[in-house]
């Protein structure tokens, strides 16, 4: 399965909503399920950054060659801008691990390889 980002960076400002795509093609002659895990760094930034709509919520079918294109709808919270953890953080990298679901599968931590860095959200 082929994955990537179609942006590599989004500019939000604190409150405001923002629109990411990723893209996924199967390669193959066969259906594939496929499922994704994400990672938000810096990790403390994680409580601040909400999504609206993800294609991470459930599963993805992808049918043999089909490329299909997979928004994420997500916001930061204002607050961010209040934390004085962050005071000097002006970028979140949301980045997803997407894979072939397979009976059984477990998903991988977050903060493990295999991860699609991308799109970068600077934070004005």
């Amino acid at each position: 399965m082929n994955f990537r980002p179609q942006q590599t960076e989004v500019t939000v400002y604190p409150g405001e909503t923002a629109l990411a795509f990723y893209t996924a093609k199967n390669p193959t002659d066969k259906p594939i399920i496929g499922i994704s895990t994400y990672n938000i760094l810096p990790y403390d930034a994680g409580q601040y950054f909400n999504k609206i709509q993800c294609f991470c919520f459930e599963e993805q079918r992808l049918n043999p060659n089909e490329q299909v294109d997979m928004p994420v709808f997500f916001y930061i919270d204002p607050e961010f801008a209040e934390d004085p953890k962050l005071q000097n953080t002006s970028t979140i990298t949301l980045s997803y691990t997407f894979f072939e679901a397979h009976e059984g599968l477990q998903l991988p931590l977050p903060g493990y390889p295999q991860t699609h860095n991308l799109p970068v959200v600077t934070v004005s």
